[in-house]
Order: C-alpha cells, then structure tokens, then sequence
C-alpha cells in the first residue's frame, strides 16, 4: 500500500518545550560525557539501536540506577536475550528515591470517595505497612501476591510493598467475573489474595465477597486473603496491615527476577501469564516516562486505566519521575462524557491519558472539553488501545487548542511499553505516530521477511528489549512464548500489527495482522475501515471479518447503531460508499449486519479474529473463553449466524 505524504502538520514542538525537555537535556549529556552527538531524533534513534549496549548503559547511568553490573547484554538472542549480568536491583526503591515526603504523589478519585491525595511521606507509610503485614504471612521472595482491587491508592501502596520484599505481583480489576479471576491467578500458585468487598461502576454498587468466597475455594495455595472496606464497611485491612514504626525496607534482586504478571486477553484458552522483570521495566519505564512522555516536575499525569489492564503498571511507573499521578475509578461516561475532563481541571492536569475509543466517544457526544472548563494545565493529550483515527487527531487539536501535544501510542502487554509513539521533540502529523522509541529496533516487514518504509507490514522487533518478558509462567521449555512471538521469523519479535513506517520516520498502525482484510491482494487493517464506518453518525461501534473458503469470499461487515438509527438501503449506501471513497472498492463489505453490541474482551480490545473462526465452522467453546470477554451474549448472534450459514 502506497504511503499518504500530504498528512499535515499539526503541532510543532515550541522552542521553550525542546529547551525544556528531558530528551534534549540527555542528548546534551551524550555528547558531553560520551562524546556521541546527533542532528535529530533520527540520528539518536539509529545510534540507541545499531548501539543497543551502550544506549542502555547511557539509560542506567544518566538516571542513577544504584549498583554496579558485569555486562549490559551478555546474551542478545530472542528469546532469551541476558541483561545487566550481576546486577541487583529494586524497582521500588529507586521509585521513593529521593522524593520530598510532603511532595503530593498521587491525586485520586472515584464514584464511591471524595477526591484526595497521598503524600510521598503518606504512600511510603502505607507501604511499609503493608510490606510488615505481608511479611508477618510469611511472603517472600519469589512469592505470589494477588490483588483484585480497583485503581485507588491502597493497591499502589500493596504492589510497591509486594515488589519490596522481592515477591511477584499480578493484578485484576473488580469487574472481572470469577471464571476470568481464577484463570490467571491460579496459574500462578498466589500466597495472598487482596480484595475489595465491592466497587461502583456506572451508579450502580456491586459486591463482591460472594466472589471472593468462591476464588478462595479455587485457589488451594492460598494462605490468606485480606478484604479492604471499600464499598461497604466491613474488612480486615487495617487489622492485617496496622500502622507501624518499622521504615520501609527494600530487597535488591537480581535484574532478572519477576516484578509482576500481566496476561494476554485470553480470547482463545487461558490467558498467557507474562512475566516482567524488577531490572527491565526499571529500565524501560524510566526511559519511557522522562524521555518520550516528559514527566517532569509539577507535572501531573493521568491515564484512564483499570487494574486490568498494563496502562495501570504503567501508570505507577511515572512515580519512577519526579511526577505525580492521577487516579480515577469508575465509569469514564457517569454522569455523563464530561467526567474526565472535570476530572482534569479539578486536578490541575498536565497530561491526560486515555484510549482512541474514548476520543471516539467524545466526539460523538459532541463532547466540548474547553467549554466551561480551566483546562489551562494541560499541555498533552496521549492516546493508546487502539489506532487514533486521522479524525481523532483534529477534534483534539479543535477542542483542546494548537499548542496541545498529542501522543498516539502503540506497544502492549507483553513489552509493558509503548515502542512506537510520542517524542516531545518532533511535530505529529495528522494521523500518525511521532517516532519509534528509543532502544526499540521496530520495522515493517513484508512476507519475505525484508524491511520496507512506506509500505504495511508486519511490525516486528529485530533486537530484544529489557522489558520483553523473561519467560510465561507454566512454560518451562518456553514454547509458548517461542509460538507467540517467534514462529514466523525465527530470531525476530512479531507483534501481530500491520505498521507503516513512512520516509520521514512516523508509523501508523493500521490493525492487527491476524484479522487483515485481504482483497484482491490489497491488503488493509480492519482499523482504516473501522474509521470511515464510525465517521457516520449513525454508526457507534463495527466489527469487520473477511472469511475466504476457496473461491468463495464473504466479508460482512457488523455495525452498532446510534438510538432511534435504522439500517436501511439508505444507511447501507452510505456505508458502503464511505468505504469505497476512503479505503477502496475492494474491500467494500459483501453485506452490512446490524448487530446490538459487538464482543469485546475485559480490556476493550474487539474479537475480530474469534469471531472470524465461529463464522468458519469452530466451535464456539473453541474460538472464544466467553469469560475473557467483557460482553460474553454478544457471541450469541454469531453462532447463531454461522448455524444459519451452515444450513444454506
């Protein structure tokens, strides 16, 4: 596919920004102390690839990570890739570093409390509490501690407390189902379980013990399980965790030894268990949050995230800068569109994180974030979940005003980063990402395995990352983690996106590569057809299949539609036409079906390549853990729909 160059230019870093960033600052500190000096990010990016070791040696030593260490990259094979031989390490100790203790760390608010804020001196006090509870139930190194706690302060205070003993945490969000809670816990054997009683969402109270009775009984390693009275009043908290004079201490580790456990969304078995090590994403995070999002001082960063899902490890990892963060628990549209942004002149925030899905629901509310609102603080706006439409880009710069920076971003769950995304020292371009991240050796390969520019391929990683994962739990030989990423190009990370790296250094990421649109051998990411579909107003929500069995070709296209909408020959028109001017006429979907809802999994992402298989003839039991999914009856109308199919 032939790149578009006419993509405007809609934001240019101001010269008191490039002055001020940390990314100039520490290409200034290269040349000064490792006589390496470059022209543009370009030149810096090349040079922190092509020089992986001593990029990464730059990143320890001008962040003052403690402690010394043999060799950077003893091994750079993939999988397996050995970094900073002989160092040990502690994520939370470097994190309370230095912090002034009535420095505000966290700002937060929910639908169920007040809004309030945490001290440095308070979090570090929770923390130690925790961590004298913790290690009164005997946890250790190597340990599980689970939490199936919402995005508030206390779970931030039990993982900091959690990873200084040198134990391994892994988090769930109050709204997953049990089925979906035991799936990943269990895997990892836990010593602990914490827990709220209930949480609010939408208005609406839910709780939770009768849950947690039924996860206790299904994990037998369980020695206990601590309640926090968040929806009601009753729980053990403070009785486990009671406040303490012993200061909060920290175990260094070796670089490699687990931090946590994040999962894949589990659509198709039990969800991956990935794990991520204390000394890489120390490393990583620290590169990703001062360089490439420039947290700084004074700043106060948001993402809207769950404890579900990696945007919330990665939140925390900001307090790694001298930052602080904002915390929100609850339903992003309760009262209405407008409670983030509220949300964000009340906290006086500077950056506000989010996903492309919401900027899509703020547009078709017709959101106006400005309007009645000091949003002045706010100087970013950053996007990730999902490809940011072309559209999304202007409503931004419209409603927020030309000198706001937006970030698209682009990684996952198993890097824990972003590997594509926001520079604060280059222009964004209408619908496209600034650049590829530092330390991150992205390119574009076509089907032979060569990289191309300007051209969608598969997105792929030549050269390991700290943050990649140091194995799956479960996976002692590591063929799981082989077949996952390995198996097309053996030695090479395969993401599963289509990624267009164009000739100035911007990608854009059009979808991911196991649901492509093949026609005719143009090929497309569901993502571009997903943007001309929801640019009508009638439009809220679409799933697109292409299905091939022979020389027969069905690609139905599945759309939600706004209230009092009808899918009439009209609206049909209007689809089909709005695919054929903005994407081609070949991939103008065979029939367009009006569904209710389209299936998603608990972290938002849409089930294309499930529902692809049922429309196939798998069986659906098969195709999808309908506990992964956050609306598991939205499969019923496909199976139903391959039942009809087969009888024709």
């Amino acid at each position: 596919m032939s790149a578009r160059t006419d993509a405007p230019v809609l934001w240019e870093p101001p010269a008191a920004l490039r002055e001020r960033a940390t990314m100039t600052r520490y290409m200034r500190w290269l040349e000064a102390e490792r006589g390496v000096s470059f022209e543009d990010y370009d030149g810096l990016w090349r040079w922190s690839t092509d020089e992986l070791e001593d990029f990464w040696a730059s990143i320890w030593e001008y962040f003052g990570v403690q402690g010394g260490y043999e060799q950077v990259l003893a091994d750079p094979s993939m999988p397996g890739a050995k970094w900073f031989t002989g160092a040990e390490v502690s994520y939370p100790e470097h994190l309370f570093r230095d912090k002034p203790g009535d420095r505000v760390a966290i700002r937060h608010a929910s639908e169920l409390r007040e809004p309030g804020e945490w001290t440095w001196d308070e979090l570090r006090e929770q923390t130690a509490r925790v961590a004298a509870g913790l290690r009164a139930m005997g946890v250790g190194r190597g340990d599980r501690v689970v939490a199936y706690m919402p995005n508030i302060p206390e779970t931030i205070a039990a993982f900091l407390a959690t990873a200084s003993l040198g134990a391994v945490w892994s988090s769930c969000s109050p709204d997953f189902g049990a089925r979906s809670v035991v799936d990943r816990f269990a895997q990892i054997e836990p010593k602990v379980l914490l827990a709220v009683d209930g949480y609010r969402y939408g208005g609406k109270d839910h709780d939770r013990r009768e849950l947690i009775e039924r996860l206790e009984g299904e994990m037998p390693t369980l020695g206990r399980t601590v309640i926090l009275p968040y929806l009601g009043a009753e729980g053990d908290w403070d009785d486990a965790f009671p406040a303490t004079e012993a200061p909060l201490e920290f175990a260094r580790v070796p670089f490699d030894h687990p931090l946590w456990v994040l999962y894949s969304s589990g659509t198709t078995g039990l969800p991956k268990a990935i794990v991520h090590s204390q000394g890489g994403i120390l490393l990583e995070h620290l590169k990703k949050h001062n360089l490439h999002i420039d947290a700084q001082e004074g700043d106060r960063i948001f993402w809207f995230t769950t404890t579900g899902w990696m945007m919330w490890n990665f939140l925390v990892s900001v307090l790694l800068t001298e930052a602080s963060i904002v915390l929100y628990d609850g339903n992003p549209a309760t009262p209405d569109m407008g409670v983030l942004w509220d949300l964000a002149e009340r906290t006086g925030m500077t950056c506000f994180g989010t996903s492309a899905a919401y900027i899509a629901g703020c547009m078709k509310a017709e959101v106006e974030p400005a309007k009645g609102r000091d949003l002045s603080a706010l100087r970013s706006v950053g996007s990730t979940g999902s490809p940011l439409a072309p559209e999304g880009f202007e409503w931004v710069y419209e409603r927020l005003g030309r000198e706001t920076w937006l970030f698209s971003t682009s990684g996952g769950t198993d890097v824990c980063s972003a590997f594509v995304g926001g520079v604060p020292i280059l222009p964004v371009y209408r619908g496209e990402l600034q650049g590829r991240a530092l330390g991150a050796k992205v390119e574009a390969y076509d089907e032979d395995g060569n990289p191309v520019i300007d051209e969608v391929g598969e997105l792929v990683i030549t050269k390991p990352m700290p943050s990649m994962p140091i194995f799956f739990w479960d996976d002692p030989d590591g063929e799981r983690l082989r077949e996952s990423y390995f198996d097309m190009f053996p030695g090479v990370w395969r993401h599963g996106d289509w990624i267009r790296i164009t000739d100035r250094g911007t990608a854009v990421i059009t979808g991911r590569s196991d649901s492509t649109i093949n026609r005719g051998g143009i090929r497309m990411g569901t993502a571009e057809i997903y943007r001309a579909v929801l640019a009508l107003d009638e439009v809220t929500d679409a799933l697109v299949v292409d299905i091939q069995r022979g020389d027969d070709a069905w690609m139905p296209l599945f759309v939600v539609l706004r209230e009092g909408a009808e899918l009439d020959d009209g609206l049909v028109k209007a689809i089909r036409a709005r695919i054929r001017e903005d994407c081609s006429p070949r991939h103008v979907p065979s029939e367009v079906l009006e569904v209710e809802e389209v299936p998603r999994t608990l972290s938002g992402k849409v089930l294309e390549v499930p529902v692809k298989k049922i429309l196939m003839g798998t069986p659906p039991e098969k195709a999808a853990s309908r506990d992964s999914l956050a609306n598991p009856t939205s499969l019923d109308y496909f199976v139903e729909l391959a039942s009809t199919r087969a009888d024709d």
